[in-house]
This record gives structure tokens, C-alpha cells and sequence, in this order.
């Protein structure tokens, strides 16, 4: 195979790990947020229009005869070019790969809600119909102590236009992002948001606190007390007890969500979903540490992993070495390890 001479960022969601990925931007044009760090140092700019295509054309002669059916646009913000522009970058992408069926792209609610909802309709026309959505959470307060530079209204309007031009809106939500002191209203916000928008997918991350970021000094400043393990498999029984009138696909996807299984459609699952975090806050909790243990060093992947009784023996012993420890500490080690996962 010819060596690659494309360029490809850092970032995608983890549902388009087998997608073609063209960049189109170059780090986040906001890139503020106080927990982000994936485009450190890095200044937004967006690649001119004939730098993407030639890219696209190096794609197709890199990856010869595989067929693609999905295409992930890099990196922060596609909504951020010139809608001519990315629609003849759509356009290039439709002729080198005509058997894409979604073509998607993260978009920031501030830049979206800027296009027009006839922009709009001309890109999904073009071939954009899949919206990643960076909510984080639907609480005005959240989203200011976080910096995320959007307010919830803007996330609403955004999703509307997306809606009414034919998208699919993925939106993503961090649990624990409000901390304990926001978490009532993290939760609470945030599925009334997602409520509103009904979007088709929602996808759940648990918070790592990356070293180095902003909120990792308010953590040390003692302006921000992360959630416990517990604490987050709670907040978000309470946030799925409070989704109501929505068909939305829910999902916990990624490695660092603790109760990985909590995936399915609702209303259909929503039942199951809040009968699985019963199941675990009901533990006792040498239990509940046996199993965050075992989830962080790779042993479980879902709860009924600990009907193996191996499994649990060797937690067990590794929990043993962390008996001197004080409950705080314990957490404190949970913590560490959830950081190891970002």
C-alpha cells in the first residue's frame, strides 16, 4: 500500500473507529473548556478547500478498493467553514466514495446556530446527516463553570435547525461534571434539555479529571469535589429516571463509564437501565469496591463478570494491598485509575 499522504487529527467518537476520517479543521475554534485538553497548543485554523480535496483524492488512492460507508470530518468543527466551501468538500467526498451513506462531523452549538436553516438543509442534502453534539450538560451553571461558552438555549436551537435540515443528532453528556456541588442541577437540566431535543442518540462519558487542565486545579483549589465512583453510577440513575417522552438510542460506550451494559433504546430499556444501577448501589460496598477495582484493571466488563468467582478472588487479593488505606484514599486510587483511561 502506497504511504499515507493525507492528514488525519487527533479525535473521533468511538462509533467511527472503522470510518474514513478527512480533516477539514484543525484543533477546536473554541478550545477553552476548563476539562479539555486534546487540542492543547494547538490554534484553530480551517484547511483551505483544495488542501481537503487533495486529501480526499490520497484517501481513495491509500485505501484502494475498500469501500467506506461512513466518513468522520476532523477535527473540533466543521460547521465553522464557509458553507460553500464545505459543501464542495462534500461534494469531492461523494465522488471519491459514492458508497458513503453518513457522512458526520462534531459541531459546536455557538457555530451551528449561526448557518442559516437553508445552510443547514444544503449540507445534509450534500451528504452531512450525522451531528456529534458536545452537550456536556444542560445546566446554565455547568456549562459556565466548565467554560464551554454555550448556554442551553443555543444547544436547543442549534439541535432544531440540525433537526429540521434531516440530521441525526448524537449528543454526548459527562456525568459527574457539575461536581458535588452542581450535581442536582447537572442532572436535572440536563435530561429536561435532552428531553426537549430528543435527540437520536445519547452517549454517556464518566469524568477523568486530566492533570493539567483548569478544573484539575480547581479540584486542587477545592472549588470542585469530583463524585465518587458511587456518587456517578447515582447521578445517572437519577438522570435516566428523569428522561421522559423521548425514543433516544442510549449508550455507554466508552471504556471509562463504570457500568458499560447501560446501553439500549428507550423507553423500551429504561427499566433495565435503572434496574442495573439499582443492582450495583445496592451492593455492599466491599463489593461495589471489589467491582470499580476490577472494572479499572481491566477484569470485569460488565457486572455479571463477577458470577466468576476467579475473577473476584484475584480483585480481592489486590483490594488486600490497599487495606491500609482509608475509604478516601481508596477513592483517591479509583481516581487515578479512571485518569489512566482518558
Amino acid at each position: 500500500m502506497n504511504p499515507r499522504q493525507f492528514q488525519q487529527g487527533p479525535i473521533r467518537p468511538p462509533s467511527e473507529a472503522d470510518s474514513l476520517l478527512i480533516r477539514t479543521t484543525q484543533g477546536c475554534p473554541w478550545n477553552r473548556c476548563s476539562f479539555c485538553t486534546l487540542f492543547e497548543g494547538m490554534n484553530f485554523s480551517i484547511r483551505p478547500v483544495e488542501d481537503i480535496q487533495r486529501d480526499i483524492w490520497a484517501a481513495k488512492a491509500f485505501y484502494k478498493d475498500r469501500v467506506f460507508t461512513q466518513c468522520f470530518l476532523q477535527d473540533g468543527d466543521s460547521f465553522a467553514m464557509d458553507t460553500g466551501d464545505l459543501l464542495k468538500v462534500l461534494h469531492t467526498l461523494k465522488q471519491a466514495f459514492p458508497e458513503l451513506t453518513q457522512i458526520s462531523s462534531y459541531g459546536r452549538a455557538q457555530t451551528m446556530s449561526k448557518k442559516s436553516p437553508e445552510e443547514m438543509k444544503a449540507i445534509c442534502d450534500a451528504g452531512l446527516n450525522m451531528l456529534y453534539c458536545g452537550m456536556e450538560s444542560g445546566a446554565i451553571e455547568v456549562l459556565k463553570k466548565m467554560k464551554k461558552g454555550i448556554t442551553p438555549k443555543t444547544i436547543l436551537r442549534s439541535a432544531e435547525y440540525a433537526k429540521l435540515a434531516g440530521m441525526k443528532m448524537m449528543t454526548f453528556v459527562i456525568m459527574g461534571l457539575g461536581g458535588k456541588e452542581l450535581s442536582e442541577q447537572h442532572v436535572s437540566e440536563t435530561a429536561a434539555l435532552l428531553n426537549q431535543i430528543n435527540p437520536e442518540e445519547i452517549r454517556v462519558l464518566t469524568l477523568a479529571v486530566k492533570p493539567g487542565t483548569e478544573l484539575d486545579e480547581m479540584v486542587q483549589q477545592g472549588k470542585f469535589t469530583p463524585l465518587s465512583e458511587v456518587e456517578m453510577v447515582a447521578e445517572q440513575q437519577a438522570l435516566i429516571r428523569q428522561l421522559r417522552g423521548i425514543n433516544s438510542h442510549y449508550g455507554n460506550y466508552h471504556s471509562i463509564n463504570l457500568l458499560t451494559e447501560l446501553n439500549g433504546q428507550l423507553p423500551n430499556d429504561q427499566e433495565r437501565f435503572l434496574a442495573t444501577t439499582e443492582r450495583f448501589l445496592t451492593m455492599p460496598p466491599n463489593t461495589q469496591q471489589n467491582f470499580i477495582l476490577g472494572r479499572r484493571i481491566h477484569y470485569y466488563g460488565k457486572l455479571d463478570d463477577m458470577s466468576n468467582q476467579l475473577y473476584v478472588d484475584t480483585v480481592e487479593r489486590e483490594l488486600a494491598k490497599l487495606a491500609h488505606r482509608s475509604p478516601e484514599q481508596l477513592e483517591h486510587v479509583f481516581y487515578q485509575l479512571r485518569q489512566r483511561m482518558i
